[in-house]
């Protein structure tokens, strides 16, 4: 039962905390003007807010490791694990993401940009895409969530194919595409890219932890977004 508690504990401390940096980091992101460089909101704050929260995430991690060094994947691991991964999801990913940006066209049901289709806008953000998202949210929610939820999170589900801290971090790596406001109090999401930022989640997991490098699950979440961001862009150019 103690055991339990502890990591029930530890479970919440580091939910609050992988949710609360990259708050945080937003709030910093709304101190800048990026009117100048991005009238437009496309790529400027974000990109500000995902260095930010990396920042604050190498500074934690490079703390913990002045006391108890930890592998928090900084390597290139097994390579032949990672290059298998990062191959076979690309074709997966990028067939289904195919399939699907087609029926939504046909179907009229694509999500429009919230922002005109300018080349600044579409470099901006595809270069945010490639460059930003998929090495800042991996260091946080695979190379540090699943290495500090591993030193008490043990068990495994799935007949033992997923890990807990893995499936963990995914859950609150869906949470993370949640957004919350206080004033007003609201709770506004997607539930389909909640879901799918869980079921990806657990992927890239499974590749950080059999590869021993975040650096597979970086490039796998920037091909990721990369590819949906540009079919999106092309569709939408296209109708």
């Amino acid at each position: 039962m103690k055991k339990t508690m502890i990591a029930v504990i530890w479970v919440t401390t580091l939910t609050i905390l992988l949710l609360g940096v990259p708050w945080i980091s937003g709030l910093i992101a709304d101190l800048l003007d990026y009117q100048a460089i991005d009238p437009d909101g496309a790529y400027a704050w974000i990109s500000v807010h995902h260095l930010v929260q990396a920042l604050i995430f190498l500074l934690i991690i490079v703390a913990i490791n002045r006391f108890k060094p930890l592998p928090f994947g900084f390597g290139w691991g097994n390579k032949g694990v990672g290059k298998r991964y990062v191959l076979l999801f690309t074709l997966i990913f990028g067939l289904g993401s195919l399939v699907t940006h087609v029926l939504m066209t046909l179907t009229s049901t694509l999500q429009p940009f919230a922002y005109p289709l300018t080349t600044l806008n579409i470099t901006g953000q595809l270069g945010f895409q490639l460059f930003l998202s998929g090495p800042s949210e991996e260091l946080i929610f695979r190379g540090f969530a699943i290495t500090m939820l591993g030193l008490l999170i043990k068990a495994r589900v799935w007949k033992g194919k997923v890990s807990g801290a893995n499936l963990i971090a995914a859950v609150i790596f869906g949470l993370a595409h949640v957004n919350f406001s206080f004033a007003p109090q609201e709770v506004r999401y997607h539930l389909p890219q909640v879901l799918t930022a869980i079921i990806l989640g657990i992927f890239y997991g499974d590749c950080y932890e059999k590869s021993g490098s975040v650096y597979y699950p970086m490039i796998m979440h920037s091909i990721s977004n990369v590819i949906m961001v540009g079919l999106t862009i092309i569709a939408t150019l296209m109708i």
